[in-house]
């Protein structure tokens, strides 16, 4: 098997920019390639934070454009495939965008070559993101407790990898330690001590002996882990959460991107605030209201385009329940406005375990090939 190509998709977003200037800083002796797939429709705050990326890194970050979109130049990639689907825009039931413009382009462009791909899902995040169904691609996740991704996980966990790893830890743990860990791994799987609470445990225990562990089973698979004599994240139990992220794009000069900085609205004589909450095309279905309020404040040529793509008669909005225009009613953009800051302010005197409460102060799923 040949060695292992190291890749990181920089979305635009805080958290690739924010991946690649970490594994740049902390594993210089990682040969990382960083790509981009390019929309045609991403916001210039996007390309701007492209562009001091690869300063700071000294790389060039590659283009990757669909390849059926390449035979069409009159057309934006997104313009092309929006003909394809014959007007139907893209929404969460039907995410065509996504898989035409950035996961075909990224498969295409690793091929069949064993690939590490470096996913920066951050350790407060509760998701898997983005698994290739492709056997010559395995995801890592450097700034969560576990690197690993949920099939490596479920492999390593078997019951028939018992003895392997009782044997495996006897390298890493002596005494009360190893029994406590030999213990953790024989006990039964019921309803009351399940497997994820047996994986909890052995984490626990050791994010780095669990890390040498599944580097040590890897090595007897197909992963494209498996090709490599060393791999220093097994070292690695840094958890960056959302905070950490922010400050290491500042201390490093690279900057938030701009759509991150908050901007002062009013609304019944009261002030509040709002950003855009990700990357992303400047138009995606995953926006929410108060996003696309910023949009037609902020940059209103950007909102008039996105209008310019509904066909509210067929159905096409953006927007399952309005359309933009509907959106921007005067009446309409203040009960967005007035909700928002209702919810804010809700937020900021407790914290609130529904998720009504707090969303518009959270990142909302989406696809990971195009937020993180």
């Amino acid at each position: 098997m040949n060695k292992a190509k190291h890749v990181l998709g920089i979305s635009g977003g805080k958290d690739s920019a924010a991946l690649a200037i970490y594994l740049n800083d902390k594993y210089p002796q990682l040969n990382i390639e960083y790509y981009f797939c390019d929309t045609g429709k991403e916001l210039d705050e996007t390309y701007e934070i492209l562009q001091r990326l690869e300063s700071y890194l000294g790389k060039t970050i590659q283009k990757l454009i669909a390849e059926e979109a390449k035979n069409n130049p009159n057309d934006h990639p997104f313009d092309h495939f929006l003909k394809m689907y014959r007007g139907y825009l893209p929404s969460s039931a039907a995410r065509w965008c996504t898989k035409k413009l950035k996961l075909e382009p990224f498969e295409k462009y690793v091929g069949n070559v064993p690939t590490i791909s470096y996913v920066g899902i951050r350790g407060d995040e509760n998701r898997e993101g983005y698994i290739s169904k492709k056997a010559n691609i395995q995801s890592i996740f450097p700034f969560r407790k576990n690197i690993w991704s949920e099939d490596v996980v479920n492999k390593v966990l078997s019951s028939d990898n018992n003895s392997f790893l009782a044997e495996t830890y006897t390298q890493y743990f002596k005494g009360n330690k190893l029994d406590k860990v030999t213990s953790v791994i024989f006990e039964a799987i019921t309803p009351k001590y399940t497997q994820q609470k047996r994986f909890e445990d052995l984490l626990n225990a050791g994010v780095v002996e669990f890390n040498k562990v599944v580097f040590a089973f890897l090595k007897s698979t197909q992963y494209p882990l498996a090709t490599e004599d060393i791999f220093p994240l097994i070292e690695n139990d840094d958890v960056l959460v959302r905070d950490d992220i922010f400050n290491l794009l500042r201390k490093s000069g690279v900057g938030v991107p701009d759509y991150y900085e908050k901007k002062v609205y009013t609304v019944e004589n009261k002030q509040g605030d709002y950003a855009r909450s990700r990357s992303g095309c400047y138009f995606c279905f995953f926006q929410q209201k108060i996003e696309w309020i910023w949009l037609y404040e902020q940059h209103p040529d950007l909102f008039f385009k996105a209008v310019q793509y509904e066909d509210p008669a067929k159905g096409f909005t953006w927007n399952q329940h309005e359309s933009l225009d509907d959106l921007i009613e005067p009446r309409r953009m203040e009960q967005i406005k007035s909700d928002h800051l209702l919810r804010k302010n809700k937020e900021k005197s407790f914290k609130s375990p529904y998720l009504l409460d707090i969303l518009d102060d959270t990142e909302s799923d989406g696809c990971a090939a195009c937020f993180i």
